[in-house]
């Protein structure tokens, strides 16, 4: 996980309780990290490849809560 969360669900529990700024804040710097990976990953320079595939699926987490709360205000 790109946090300290051992699983997905803690993960998922730690997200849910963030307020929507919070949410954008974390998504940014997710979204700058997986950028700052990939560049190492082309220059050779990261030994875990898998970790490109953990930070897209925890942006793609994010993105979901966010449209799941847009969801339910617009109820």
């Amino acid at each position: 996980m790109p946090d300290d969360s051992k699983t997905t669900s803690e993960f998922l529990e730690r997200l849910r309780t963030f307020s929507d700024h919070e949410l954008v804040e974390r998504l940014n710097h997710v979204s700058e990290s997986l950028f700052n990976l990939r560049f190492r990953l082309s220059s050779g320079q990261v030994e875990d490849p898998k970790r490109i595939r953990k930070y897209r699926k925890a942006i793609a987490r994010i993105k979901t809560i966010q449209r799941e709360r847009e969801l339910a205000r617009n109820r």
